[in-house]
């Protein structure tokens, strides 16, 4: 993955890999315990942590008053896999730029 000026780009991690990886593991935390704490389903944040479910910003809150980690920190990590994940499927998207002529030839 290439930025516009043609820099390499680091594959962004998902949030929820994150989490598991970064937060859970260390603590000796099962993913029921978790839940617990955080207030949610056991199968809501199973499937956050293995890359299933996308970040709600209500779980970030959660994560953030749980485990400290800002809610913001965990946000912008779910938009920028959002992003390379668009990116990842750009070329089926087929779409022309608009130049400001419909298409009957008028502007």
């Amino acid at each position: 993955m290439t930025d516009e000026d043609g820099l390499r780009l680091k594959k962004p991690s998902h949030p929820g890999g994150f989490v598991k990886h970064e937060v859970l593991k260390p603590l000796g935390l099962s993913v029921t315990e978790a839940a617990d704490a955080l207030g949610v389903t056991r199968p809501a944040l199973s499937a956050l942590l293995n890359e299933r479910a996308h970040l709600s910003p209500d779980m970030a809150i959660r994560i953030e008053k749980a485990f400290g980690i800002s809610m913001e920190t965990l946000m912008r990590m779910q938009n920028s896999y959002d992003i390379a994940q668009a990116r990842k499927r750009e070329a089926e998207i087929r779409v022309e730029r608009y130049t400001g002529m419909n298409t009957k030839g008028r502007a």
